[in-house]
Parts: C-alpha cells; structure tokens; sequence
C-alpha cells in the first residue's frame, strides 16, 4: 500500500488523532485514557458524596434515641448512599480502571466504539444529579432502602419515585454500553499472538464482568419499569390487591442483584491478581484455573439470588437449593484466595503501597467471605437476617474488598498514569488510617447484628449504645483518611518524582512497555506478543 493510500485510509481518523484542549477535550473527547481518568474523578466524587450521606447516618447513630433528624431522613440518607456507593462509586471506578488499562494491556489502539464510549460516561453525571437533586424535592428523595422492596417504593413511596427510576435506567443504558464495549475491544482488538489464555487476569474479570452487566442490568430496568407503573399508571405486579405478588418483586430484584454483587468484585480479584504477582515477584499461581473460577464465580452468581429472600416463607425445597449453591460459590472463591497466597509463598516480596492495600484485601476480604458462608447457612440467616451482621458481611466485600482494590490499582498504575511517582509516605499514612479506621468501623458490626440490633433504624435499645459509638467513630475517622488519598493524587498530578516507563521491579505486561505517562495514543503500530 502506498503511503498516499495510507494517509486516505486514515483519513477518517483525523478527528481522533487531534487533540482537543481546555474544556472541549474532556466534553468530546473519545480517548480511552481522557474517558478512563473522567470514569475515576466521577467515582471519587460519588464516593466522597456517599461517604458525606453515611457520616450523617453515624452521626444520627452516636448515642440512642433521635439527635439529628427525623426518621423519614434517614431512611433518605441510608437508601440513597447505598444507591451512589454502588452505581456511583464503585461500579464507575471500575469502568475507569478498564477504560485506561485494557487497551494498553491487549495492545490495542484505543477502545473499539469511541464515541459510544464518550455517550456512556457523560450521560452518568446527569443521572446522580437527577437522583441527589430529589433531596430538594417537597417530597424528599426516594426513602425505601436501594433494594426498593414494594409496597415501599410503591403504595408507600414518596413523589421522587419516578426520577429515581429515570435515574436507574440512564446508569443502567450507561453500563451496558460500556460492556459492550469492553466486549468487542478484547474480543475483535488484542494484538497479534494475544490468545485468551494469555491475557493479564484483570482483562479476564472485565471480560466476564462485562457479560453479567449485559445479562442483568435489563433485568433491574424491568424491575423498576414495573415498580413505575405500579405506582403511576394502575398496574398491579407488586399488589395482591390487583393480583399481583411483593414477593414477586423481590425475585426479580435479586435475579439482578446476586450477580451485582459479583460485577463490583470481580475487577478487584483482577486487580489484585495483578499486584501481588509483581510484588512478589513470581508469576501468578494457577493462571488458569483462577480464569475458570472468575467464570464458575459468573455462572454460579445467577443460582444463589433466593439466598437474600429465606424469610419471605420459601418451601424447604427451595432454601436447601439455595442454600448449598450459596455454598457452592465458596470454592472457586477459596481457590482464588488460595492462589494468591502460593504466589506470595517464598516469594521476594516488597511492601509498596500497592501490595500493602492487596495483603489488606486478600485477609479482610476473607473475613467478608466467610460471614456470607454464615449467611448461606437457612436456620442460621434466620437470625440474622436483617440485623447488622448483615451491614458488617457486605461491607468487608464491597469496602475492604472492592474499595481496597480500587486503591491498590490506583496506587499500581497512577505513575502510568500521570509520569511522576507519589509521595510514598503520604500513601503509607493512608493506608493506615484506612486500614485502622475500616475495622473499627465494621467489626464491631458483626457483634451488634448477633446481639440482634436491626439495621436502618434510627434509633436503638440503649445496650447497643457503646458498640455503635465505637462504629461512629472509625465511621469518621475512615470518611477522612480519604482527603488524604485526594492529597496524594493532587500532589502526584502537579508534579514530583518522575516515574520510569517500569516503575515497579515485578511488573510483567504491556502497559510497562510505554513511556510514563503513557503517550495519547499507546500503540501506533500492534506489538507482537510470543
């Protein structure tokens, strides 16, 4: 081919080899770095949001009866801090994570739908702004927990009903496109010799992840479509009134919900299946089967959701299924827990701020895992089902799991990222704050959810009092170690230690290929992989 052909053929590229500045580059761009870096400034946005929503619920939580509001607020609080947390926080910041990384890690050019990937993030901004601006609203915003259950969020619900469910369907539109996205760039862009079986595990995660978000988040549209027409338009899915079952509601939220679960975990096992080889310089144990379980993990997720529901009065049939599937999903859980203790194994390990957050992961998320066996378990999860025990379980998967992981990557990539190494010690510091402050904010959990306290309740029996003022006080102590997280990426952007193309001894893949920072188009010409 010519190289007037060449320059014709790329004709239709211009547009995405210039770069645009100011304003105008974050509002059109369609770079998967420029769109990965928007996905993770919105998520630490969200979280410092959440974050503020769950200060005010543990401030109301000091001390017994009711200091700070009334309780139709904090039902306002706890309903929309789970829905940002989840939506806005975490499953965000993982899109970002893939965005910056994939492409850079299977040698591709850029992410295969661009201007797709551009639509999927900026509509995302104007959904939580839909969903934080009912908080202005005469009604309030919405108050029925973030599972929604009906009747609450129908019969009962307040008038900000219906832009909550617009809110959810802008994320959910959001998230399936970006998947689809995921999709097509790993399966039509890896470089040439890049079987599947070669590729790094957190493009394997993303891979799967990126197929449950395509199977569930239709279904979480219906359940919010129904529970919209419920409450608007006569409809009677939810109303036994009209011939309709609330339990009904309840199944189709957890179909959803379960595997949920598993698209905000599933990236962390392949975040930190990256960092602890590179730290410990081995390669990582049991490739392959880690690959089999993250999909056993997938398939599994689809067949455990009845576990949330075993009080609703299920036939016994039915909670013995549900309860040994829930069961089930510990092993290839527990294999993966025990590969990535045989990769540290006599292995030369250093304990960089990235590897420090994996170890913190690897051990809290273990201790998030075997609640959630105790959970599995019928006659046991009918005492604890809607307790604290419950709080304390989910919050060591998704805060010492997902959050931690998040960090850790940050940590990993951020000299990729930006060309200069962060401050070390300030790391250190957060992670000590985080580490401290986490388990002082949830452990006791565990304790208060035995004791039988219930969750989402404003107010409680005064022999829970010292329990709950301890989870406060690490609740705030947690809340602020994040502004110096946000230290440590402001300091690491304006400048500091310039960071080598392989910051890190052990790091294995293409991404340390690059210069730091990485260049606005990583691969100009595929690299060839053995």
């Amino acid at each position: 081919m010519t190289t007037e052909a060449i320059h014709d053929s790329h004709g239709h590229d211009e547009h995405h080899d210039h770069k645009m500045t100011g304003i105008k580059r974050w509002l059109y761009t369609t770079n998967h770095k420029d769109i990965g870096t928007l996905y993770l400034w919105f998520a630490f946005i969200m979280l410092l949001t959440g974050g503020a929503l769950a200060m005010l619920i543990r401030a109301e939580l000091f001390q017994p009866g009711l200091q700070l509001m009334e309780p139709d607020f904090f039902n306002q609080l706890t309903t929309t801090h789970g829905l940002i947390m989840v939506f806005g926080a975490i499953m965000p910041a993982f899109t970002g994570f893939a965005n910056w990384m994939i492409p850079m890690m299977i040698g591709a050019p850029d992410m295969a739908l661009p201007r797709m990937n551009n639509w999927s993030f900026w509509i995302l901004p104007f959904a939580f702004s839909i969903l934080i601006a009912s908080f202005f609203m005469e009604s309030g915003a919405p108050n029925f927990g973030w599972t929604f259950y009906a009747p609450l969020s129908t019969t009962y619900s307040n008038g900000s009903t219906a832009f909550f469910v617009f809110a959810v369907h802008i994320m959910g539109i959001s998230s399936i496109m970006g998947a689809i996205n995921v999709i097509v760039t790993i399966m039509n862009m890896r470089a040439p010799g890049m079987t599947y079986m070669k590729m790094p595990l957190f493009v394997w995660t993303f891979f799967i992840t990126a197929y449950l978000l395509i199977a569930v988040m239709p279904v979480l549209a219906g359940a919010v479509t129904m529970l919209l027409t419920d409450t608007y338009f006569g409809t009677s899915f939810f109303d036994a009134a009209g011939g309709g079952d609330p339990v009904l509601f309840q199944h189709i939220f957890w179909f959803f919900g379960h595997p949920e679960v598993y698209i905000m975990i599933l990236p962390a096992f392949g975040i930190v299946s990256t960092i602890i080889p590179a730290f410990a310089r081995k390669k990582l144990f049991g490739y392959s089967s880690m690959v089999y379980a993250t999909a056993s993990i997938a398939f599994l997720s689809f067949i455990v959701w009845a576990h949330h529901m075993f009080t609703t009065g299920m036939p016994l049939f039915g909670e013995l299924f549900f309860m040994y599937c829930t069961m089930l999903i510990a092993v290839p859980t527990g294999v993966k827990v025990f590969n990535w203790v045989a990769t540290m194994w006599r292995g030369a390990l250093t304990f960089e701020v990235p590897m420090l957050f994996s170890i913190a992961f690897v051990i809290l998320f273990t201790i998030g895992g075997f609640s959630g066996l105790m959970l599995a378990m019928t006659p046991i999860d009918f005492q604890y089902h809607d307790t604290y025990f419950v709080v304390a379980h989910f919050h060591y998967v998704l805060v010492t799991g997902s959050l931690f992981s998040i960090f850790a990557g940050t940590y990993y990539w951020l000299p990729k990222w930006t060309g200069n190494m962060y401050h070390s010690g300030l790391a250190k510091t957060h992670f000590w704050c985080s580490l401290i402050s986490v388990n002082v904010l949830f452990f006791p959990m565990h304790f208060l959810g035995l004791a039988g306290m219930p969750r989402r309740i404003p107010d409680y029996a005064l022999q829970f009092a010292d329990f709950n003022k301890w989870v406060s006080i690490g609740g705030f102590a947690f809340g602020l170690s994040q502004l110096i997280f946000l230290a440590v990426i402001i300091k690491c952007i304006k400048g500091g230690e310039k960071a080598e193309a392989k910051p890190w001894d052990g790091a294995e893949g293409l991404e340390w290929t690059v210069p730091s920072p990485a260049p606005y188009h990583t691969f100009e010409t595929p690299p060839k992989i053995d």
